[in-house]
């Protein structure tokens, strides 16, 4: 039977014929023609029972999926949507427009009793005689119809052409009768009867429009625009999440167009059009998935007949809304919810992957244009309204168009998100990672982008480094000797400082893994003698980028500013160039180097942050050094050239770091694996003394070395702590306090009066030392000079404070016994307590 041919022309032979195949009738052979076998969890619903519709219990009609084999009982009732419809939130199907998938057919009611059989102008795919005389007329659509809004469109059509009821639960869910059951408004019950039954006959929905002369209303969405909503779904009405899965790719595949992904976004599709091609070539046609260049998707299809056809034919060929087509979640902007739309916003952005939350503030992983430089930029306001309106559509009713209108996110909301002081759904980004990095475990972390269980974000290509999984000690030593070799152009002072450029290595290339480490500062006594080029050498380890070297803070405020801001955006290494005084112990500095978190307000920001401290600390100068608290945060390495002009002396390897650069994987998977085969190996333990505060830096970068057989790096430390300003300055007023005053507890002012009244010339020379102001001492700046230095023993003495009825503090020099001997040739130490120990190694 052919779309042609009138329904006259349908004779009782043919009628007979249908009405004897029982293959064709059966109601599991009829519901798999109109809706196929692969249906992946969306299914067409039905219900059955006995007795009249009109008077049973409404729970009879809940309705049940078919799933491709259900027994239907011949004497009940038996019905069937024309629609596909998905499970709720916990696995029930509901015949509902919020769960409604595709509507596949439609169906006219009552033709022949309230509808004249002259109204049926278009042949139809089915006819079913459900009562005397009494038909359902169906219609099979060539392609489904995925839009709720059009299903309705077409159902509302037919109804107001009066050729069916509108349903219980509305048009597009309506249900129809199956060929197979009975109409038991009757007594006895009427058993349908199918009198035409031709699968073959499809129709478009421009098809249907013509041929049943219908009319299309668009109405507008005022009704949906209005937002009532319960509690209940108060965040549904506000957040409507992203598709699970591509609607446009969904239907190819249920048309059998769909191929196969081709990566980065894209399909190999047969084009809907293929019949058009010359000699039906079915090849060359890609979907493009949506993206910042295709907002709806793109189609390309290289055969000339369709040469301009765009994604715009596509959709409209399968009757898909373009706001379906961006795949992108819906935000909804209405009074009162700010809390909700918030959330959803921050909730959005965490799941766009490419938005993370750091010391306070909302950053993204970028790379600078003019450095290609990865880092973590802090983004500003402005930029998060771009962010929010990339991740998500943004509605809001309009009440003089009395619908919803798209708008840009409200600069409200995005202020409350931007100056949140926590946030609820964006993953916590700690840092980046340049190479593959050691987890909590000592397991190698080859893996790059987002690590949630680290926090870490890794920016490189872990197909390059090659770090063997189990290295054995001869493979560590294979190693070492790669990396000695990069340091046969350099002249150091001695094997600890070699040592001290060996540890910085693998300081460098494991830095993110460590949540302290101690700073290095490379010292020579002349221009030239490769100090900035050995510091650019470590950095090539830190990361590919050149390093950009800057000036030493003039003050501790300067220095905190610098420190915030550049900790921020995680640089692999922040270095002091070319110091021309000491490594003064600024407070923001220290604290740096013993915290794994430092804490500031943010210029041009009205909070506070905490950023992650784990970079790389370098710097150099001439005959300056470490002072004060510094000498134990930092490791110095010595360089002496011992000659009289070291800028002019020749290299066998001028361009040593470029070399490093090109073959950079080399060298850091060999500098990752001495750290391995040292864990491997069980941790081996060389004696030697303890850095405070820096246990595990110890361990990971200072231990292997040891192993292998290299020098202490860590001498120049003990060295410094022994050759501290502050501390042989102490040792003088200890001796000779003790000399003036014995153990005869002495105020300040008693000490002041004593130098000017007799001729204590040692006591006089160390307090001028200490705070002699235009001529005279300061007695409130050596109070305070003394109270800092309270309970630190240089030489076996140490102040302490007395108590007393005296409004002043009585100072005392007491002895302790026996003295820990500092030997910076020896590791033989001795101490009268643990405490004590500890804090002589800490400088305290």
């Amino acid at each position: 039977m052919t779309k042609n041919t009138t329904l006259t022309n349908f004779t009782a032979e043919q009628s007979e014929t249908v009405k004897n195949d029982k293959t064709v009738v059966d109601n599991n052979n009829f519901l798999e023609t109109i809706f196929g076998k692969q249906l992946n969890n969306v299914y067409p619903l039905v219900v059955t029972f006995s007795g009249n519709p009109h008077t049973v219990p409404k729970t009879k009609w809940f309705a049940r999926p078919w799933t491709g084999d259900l027994h239907f009982i011949s004497d009940h009732n038996n019905y069937s949507s024309m629609a596909l419809f998905k499970p709720d939130d916990s696995g029930q199907y509901r015949r509902k427009k919020t769960h409604f998938r595709a509507l596949h057919a439609v169906v006219l009611d009552d033709i022949g009793t309230k509808v004249n059989m002259e109204r049926l102008t278009l042949p139809p795919t089915w006819l079913l005689e459900t009562s005397p005389e009494n038909y359902q007329a169906g219609y099979l659509l060539d392609e489904p119809l995925t839009s709720i809004k059009a299903a309705d469109q077409l159902m509302n059509a037919i109804i107001n052409a009066g050729l069916c009821d509108p349903g219980a639960n509305g048009p597009s869910t309506r249900m129809a009768r199956l060929p197979i059951g009975v109409n038991g408004k009757h007594e006895p019950p009427f058993s349908c009867q199918i009198k035409i039954w031709c699968p073959e006959q499809r129709y478009s929905v421009q098809e249907l429009i013509e041929g049943l002369q219908l009319e299309i209303v668009h109405k507008d969405r005022s009704r949906q625009g209005k937002l009532k909503a319960s509690k209940d779904c108060e965040a549904d009405t506000v957040y409507i999440p992203r598709p699970e899965e591509n609607l446009i790719i969904a239907i190819l595949r249920q048309h059998h167009l769909y191929k196969g992904p081709l990566g980065d976004g894209k399909h190999d599709i047969t084009c809907p059009w293929k019949e058009e091609h010359t000699n039906a070539v079915d090849s060359g046609t890609v979907y493009f998935e949506p993206n910042d260049n295709y907002l709806i998707g793109g189609l390309n299809c290289l055969h000339g007949h369709c040469a301009e056809r765009t994604i715009h034919d596509l959709l409209h060929k399968f009757d898909i809304a373009i706001s379906d087509a961006r795949m992108k979640p819906v935000i909804r902007v209405i009074a009162g919810e700010i809390h909700h739309i918030v959330d959803a916003a921050e909730r959005e952005l965490a799941q766009s992957g490419k938005h993370y939350q750091r010391g306070g503030l909302i950053v993204e992983v970028c790379s600078d244009p003019g450095t290609s430089e990865i880092r973590i930029q802090g983004i500003s306001k402005p930029a998060l309204v771009r962010a929010l309106a990339n991740s998500a559509i943004w509605e809001k009713f309009d009440g003089r168009a009395k619908d919803l209108v798209r708008i840009d996110p409200p600069e409200r909301h995005t202020s409350v998100l931007f100056d949140a002081s926590s946030y609820k759904y964006l993953p916590v980004l700690n840092g980046l990672a340049r190479q593959p990095y050691l987890r909590l475990d000592g397991s190698l972390m080859n893996v790059a982008g987002y690590d949630a269980a680290t926090g870490m974000f890794g920016v490189f290509d872990s197909n390059k480094f090659s770090v063997p999984d189990k290295p054995i000690r001869k493979q560590a030593e294979e190693a070492l000797a790669v990396l000695q070799d990069l340091l046969t152009e350099f002249r150091f002072a001695g094997e600890s400082d070699r040592s001290a450029a060996l540890s910085a290595i693998l300081t460098a290339s494991i830095r993110p893994s460590l949540r302290l480490a101690p700073m290095y500062h490379v010292r020579a006594h002349m221009v030239g003698s490769g100090k900035s080029y050995l510091c650019e050498l470590i950095t090539a380890f830190a990361t590919p980028q050149k390093g950009t070297p800057t000036t030493f803070p003039a003050d501790d405020d300067e220095c905190r500013k610098l420190l915030l801001a550049e900790l921020l955006r995680s640089p692999a290494v922040i270095e002091f160039d070319n110091l021309t005084t000491d490594l003064v112990a600024y407070k923001s500095l220290c604290m740096t180097l013993t915290a794994e978190f430092m804490s500031g307000r943010i210029l041009g920001v009205s909070k506070t942050a905490a950023v992650s401290t784990r970079t790389l600390f370098l710097s150099s100068g001439n005959n300056v050094g470490p002072v004060q608290d510094m000498a134990r945060r930092c490791i110095s390495i010595n360089l002496d050239p011992a000659v009289e002009i070291p800028a002019t002396r020749t290299f066998n390897r001028p361009d040593l770091v470029r070399e490093l650069l090109q073959e950079r994987t080399r060298y850091v998977s060999a500098a990752l694996a001495i750290i391995r085969a040292w864990i491997t190996a069980g941790k081996p333990t060389t004696k030697c003394r303890s850095l405070v505060s820096y246990g595990e830096w110890s361990d990971l970068c200072r231990q292997p070395l040891l192993w292998l057989g290299c020098a202490d790096p860590t001498a120049s430390v003990f060295e410094a702590l022994s050759e501290d300003p502050d501390r042989e300055t102490l040792a003088r007023l200890l001796d000779a306090w003790q000399a003036s005053f014995g153990k005869t507890p002495t105020m300040v002012r008693e000490a002041v009066n004593r130098i000017n009244q007799s001729c204590d010339d040692e006591l006089r020379e160390v307090l001028h030392d200490i705070a002699a102001e235009r001529g005279e001492i300061n007695r409130r700046k050596l109070g305070w000079w003394i109270k800092r230095h309270a309970g630190r023993i240089v030489n076996g003495l140490r102040f302490i404070r007395c108590s007393g009825n005296s409004s002043a503090e009585k100072w005392r020099v007491e002895s302790v016994s026996p003295v820990l001997s500092l030997s910076i040739g020896s590791t033989k130490e001795t101490a009268n307590t643990a405490d004590a120990y500890r804090r002589a190694s800490a400088g305290e």
